[in-house]
């Protein structure tokens, strides 16, 4: 089965900026869609954006405007760039994705640790 592996996370002062990376194992075509994903110390995980098989981005209202997912075909990679961090934003953030022979979420990976404060 196709894998996800997160990578990019940090920490970083309000105000800030991040990276995340999620690679494949394999094509990112099989996935229906890709998204990141994250959940804070206490609460329920949230999708945070989502880009679709065909290119469409998704965005939690939380993050409009300040995240941005985009994809690297050639290197089977999606991105989240953070900007204008918040101090709510600190939670750890998974890469998981409607894998289609499937219909469903994979596994969840390990995730990568974001956390923000002075």
């Amino acid at each position: 089965q196709v894998q996800l592996v997160e990578s990019g996370g940090g920490v970083v002062q309000p105000g800030g900026s991040l990276r995340l990376t999620c690679t494949a194992s394999g094509n990112i075509f099989s996935f229906n869609f890709v998204g990141w994903y994250r959940q804070a110390l206490g609460k329920e995980r949230e999708l945070v954006a989502r880009v679709t098989y065909g290119g469409s981005t998704n965005y939690a209202d939380s993050v409009k405007g300040r995240c941005t997912i985009s994809r690297d075909i050639a290197k089977k990679t999606v991105y989240l760039q953070m900007n204008n961090l918040k101090p709510e934003d600190t939670a750890v953030y998974y890469c998981n994705g409607e894998y289609a022979p499937l219909g469903r979420l994979i596994n969840w990976g390990q995730g990568t640790q974001v956390a923000v404060s002075s």
